[in-house]
Parts: structure tokens; C-alpha cells; sequence
């Protein structure tokens, strides 16, 4: 597992959550100032990962944050905190929908278990007992009446 929760399946296999660019590369990428990327670590909108000398390194995912968080300020006019909020709306979002469908694959698997179960317990059923069908119910009327002594 990667420090953001993700699993990483060969250690040189860069992926977009690969923690590649260095600050300034991120800068010129996101077409921010470098000072506006340590802003932005230091209120937690962008985090990039580090490394053993605390050196600050982005991913393509902290790439398109970063071009989110400019669009969201710039164009939209929402404020720091808002951004803020608004990102970590969309990552507990995201974290639900990633359960949701652990549990979509659980349920599935449960059900499958239950249909294998019941056609082995049919299987096992006796096949010299006859299965009770009901009577179709009619209009007609039947009146009982005792016989009278005599």
C-alpha cells in the first residue's frame, strides 16, 4: 500500500498517483506560482507526498487537483475554505461509492451462495413426495347440511 491508501503492484510502475514531479515541475504544469503550491499544502487543499528529506513531490492526480483548486478560486469564485470543503466532499463521495460497490460484490456473492445452497437442498428433496399444489379457488358453493334423524 502507497501512503494515500492506494495498492501498487510493481514499486517502478508509475501510475497517476506516482509522486514524480518535483515542486517547480508542478508549478509550471498547473501554471501556479511554486509559493502558491506550499500555500496550498500548508492549509491542506493539495498534499503532496515526501520524501526522506522532506522535499515535496506531486502526482499527476496533486497536478489536476491543483488545476481544480485554480479553476474552483479564479473562475468560480469560491474561497480557500470552500475548496477546501468541497474536495473533501468529493473524496468521502468517492470513499462511498468505493464501498458501495464492495458491498454491491458482497451481496452478490452472498446471493450466489444462497442460490447454490437452496438447489442443493431441492436436490436433496425425497422423490417419492408429491409437492402440494393449492386448489384454484372458484365461485362455487358448497352447503353442508346434516341429515335429520328420523
Amino acid at each position: 500500500m502507497d501512503s494515500r491508501g492506494g495498492q501498487r503492484r510493481n514499486p517502478y510502475e508509475l501510475t497517476e498517483e506516482s509522486p514524480v514531479y518535483v515542486i517547480s515541475v508542478a508549478a509550471q504544469l498547473s501554471g501556479l506560482h511554486p509559493q502558491t503550491l506550499r500555500q496550498y499544502d500548508r492549509l491542506g487543499l493539495v498534499s503532496p507526498d515526501r520524501t526522506a528529506g522532506r522535499g515535496r513531490r506531486y502526482s499527476a492526480r496533486d497536478i489536476e487537483l491543483l488545476r481544480t483548486v485554480q479553476q474552483l478560486s479564479q473562475d468560480e469564485g469560491i474561497n480557500l475554505a470552500g475548496i477546501k470543503r468541497i474536495i473533501e466532499l468529493e473524496n468521502q463521495v468517492a470513499a462511498l461509492q468505493q464501498r458501495v460497490a464492495e458491498l454491491q460484490g458482497a451481496l452478490e456473492g452472498a446471493a450466489s451462495a444462497m442460490q447454490q445452497r437452496e438447489a442443493a437442498v431441492h436436490a436433496s428433496y425425497r422423490r417419492d413426495l408429491v409437492p402440494y399444489q393449492d386448489v384454484q379457488q372458484t365461485s362455487a358453493l358448497v352447503v353442508w347440511r346434516p341429515k335429520r334423524s328420523e
